[in-house]
């Protein structure tokens, strides 16, 4: 079904945050059969309200909606949260390796879409709004993602990430990407 009239905005509500939650919840590996995992992607690490909460208060989310209903996100998350989230302190690292020592950046902590809304350019939707929310005060976006999680790479590729670097953490081999807003 095409979704029209999709509203990009900033996480404003507790509401909102439990929605990306349920989002996250039914796109994560043990929720999904294989054939899924490996055509649709899927997401990696499980936030808590409260955490999820403390980093929107930081620097807030962004999100896609439609009819109400959030049907995509895109978290932010400042340098702050290295220690705050353990498994995520590898990619800190290696992000640190590898960028100039003064620029600054934003993760992007996660992204998702709603199954009912991809292939509509909800991605690009959500990452064009953030690049546009961010830019005053970051010079880019990095995130990472996981090799096997095809769909995403090639998704973020398509929308200008550029590869920063290949590392391996806790078995799965990361590809750390970035992209200049």
């Amino acid at each position: 079904m095409q979704k029209t009239n999709i509203l990009y905005q900033r996480v404003k509500t507790a509401q909102e945050l439990n929605q990306i939650l349920e989002l996250q919840q039914s796109n994560l590996p043990q929720n999904l059969a294989n054939i899924e995992k490996e055509t649709e992607g899927f997401v990696t690490v499980t936030h808590s309200f409260e955490l999820l909460k403390q980093m929107n208060d930081a620097c807030p989310h962004i999100i896609a909606k439609y009819n109400g209903k959030v049907i995509g996100y895109a978290l932010c998350m400042t340098t702050d949260f290295k220690v705050k989230i353990p498994v995520l302190i590898p990619m800190f690292n290696e992000i640190e390796s590898v960028i100039p020592k003064h620029l600054s950046y934003v993760i992007m902590g996660q992204i998702c879409i709603d199954k009912t809304a991809r292939g509509q350019g909800v991605f690009r939707g959500l990452y064009q709004f953030m690049a546009q929310e961010l830019k005053n005060d970051f010079k880019a976006i990095i995130t990472e993602v996981d090799i096997k999680n095809t769909r995403s790479l090639n998704a973020h590729k398509a929308v200008g990430f550029k590869p920063l670097k290949n590392y391996t953490s806790n078995s799965q081999i990361w590809e750390v990407i970035g992209l200049n807003i």
